[in-house]
């Protein structure tokens, strides 16, 4: 099935069939959870809902502390994974025409925002494209796309919508072209230009969804509800500490000041009769109880996101050698090898259509070269840099490593290609003989 029997199969060749897909029950409920992802993110928490209370026959508003952990928590997997940018590796004819050709359409920058979506929402739509002679790349939001499926779950089809100052768009993208509409004027919706498409369609990055092949699920949801626990934890050991922690004034036997206790008793004085006594009352704080609780959630927390403790300030380790380090990061390497799984399917369609877009520029490639064509991560986890370069001190002096590799786990250096440029002209007799 193609887009065009899709179209007649389920809308009988509507001319605004677009809008009927739009409007689906299916897409609907998928959009309306990303925007409850997006108020969350900007602080819009269950906890901002809690009601008022009757204190002493006084309405009080509750309070209501908000904890951010959820952005803190997602921007570290997304920096951990993509913060240094990925490296591409391969047969050198196809590494250096992908790398100029990332680096002017700040592919790098895109594949940031990819991971980000992905984390946030599960999925997204990357469409690669040309312009002026520069390929480039359109990220889509997940909020604005609406892909069509075949029967086996092949997409088919793609729709990009959103509205901009009260005027609707629809961007329609099929194998071989992109269709543009709009209903500005207020006379229906009509269309308003038609591109050829030589990347076909968009590319649907997306993480695993244990009830949905076709979506992923937003690592939000994994810990929406321990964060929940913790701020209504928090929010009443505040309300219980205003309410039950103020001191009462409790005098036993005959008071000699006349009329009652001043409630601006500070500075002043009582006068007591004998055996008369006077005390301030209050009930006291089972702070440890709470702290056991907050611990244990913190720890959940933790834990289900695959955040290192000492990430987010609950730990205080130091002079640590590279194997601790590690092991601190090892659940954090875990699930950034998960997202990379995820990702690498994405940039390897991404691969595809570059070349189809190059073959089209008259730059061909050998296909047993396009096949080494691979990419490389480089998780941002602290290093101990000292063990590192004590370690490859002693493989080169054992003749153990190649000054390549030896480059590539050299923390100083960020391009391999360069640093042996420099080398040679320091050394002057061009001995230095390495292919990158």
């Amino acid at each position: 099935m193609n887009l065009k029997d899709y179209v007649q199969e389920f809308y009988g060749n509507d001319g605004e069939w677009f809008k009927k897909e739009t409007d689906d029950y299916s897409h609907s409920n998928r959009i309306r959870k990303i925007f409850d992802i997006q108020e969350y993110l900007e602080g819009k928490h269950k906890i901002s809902n809690k009601p008022s209370e009757m204190w002493g026959g006084k309405e009080i508003e509750p309070r209501k502390i908000v904890l951010q952990y959820a952005k803190q928590i997602l921007n570290f997997q997304v920096s951990y994974l993509i913060s240094k940018p990925i490296t591409l590796s391969g047969s050198e004819s196809v590494v250096d025409k992908f790398k100029k050709v990332y680096k002017k359409g700040k592919f790098n920058r895109q594949d940031y925002k990819i991971v980000d979506y992905i984390t946030k929402y599960g999925h997204c739509f990357e469409y690669v494209y040309v312009e002026d002679g520069v390929i480039k790349s359109k990220i889509i939001k997940p909020e604005n796309s609406y892909p069509l499926f075949d029967d086996e779950n092949n997409m088919i089809g793609f729709i990009e919508y959103y509205t901009s100052y009260g005027v609707s768009y629809w961007n329609i993208y099929d194998e071989k072209a992109v269709a543009r509409y709009t209903d500005k004027g207020g006379n229906g919706v009509y269309l308003i230009g038609e591109y050829r498409n030589i990347s076909g369609l968009p590319i649907h990055f997306h993480n695993q969804s244990e009830v949905d092949d076709n979506f992923g699920r937003s690592d939000l949801e994994d810990i929406v509800s321990i964060l929940d626990a913790m701020e209504d934890t928090l929010s009443k050991l505040v309300d219980s500490f205003h309410k039950f922690h103020t001191p009462i004034p409790v005098i036993s036997g005959q008071q000699l000041t006349n009329g009652g206790l001043s409630k601006d008793i500070a500075g002043a004085g009582l006068n007591l009769d004998d055996n008369s006594s006077f005390t301030l009352v209050t009930s006291k704080l089972d702070w440890k109880t709470f702290e056991t609780i907050y611990k244990t959630l913190m720890q959940s927390l933790l834990d289900v996101s695959g955040t290192p403790s000492v990430s987010m300030n609950q730990g205080t380790p130091a002079n640590l050698a590279e194997v601790s380090i590690k092991m601190l990061y090892s659940i954090a390497d875990m699930r950034a090898a998960q997202n990379e799984i995820f990702l690498r399917e994405g940039l390897s369609e991404r691969f595809d259509k570059i070349r189809t877009i190059l073959e089209y520029m008259n730059v061909k490639f050998d296909e047993d070269d396009f096949d080494t064509l691979d990419v490389v991560f480089a998780y941002a986890r602290p290093m101990n840099e000292s063990d590192i370069i004590s370690n490859l001190k002693t493989l080169s002096e054992m003749g153990g490593i190649s000054l390549e590799s030896m480059l590539e786990r050299n923390p100083y250096v960020i391009d391999i290609k360069q640093e042996v440029e420099r080398m040679k002209k320091e050394k002057g007799d061009g001995n230095v003989r390495v292919e990158v």
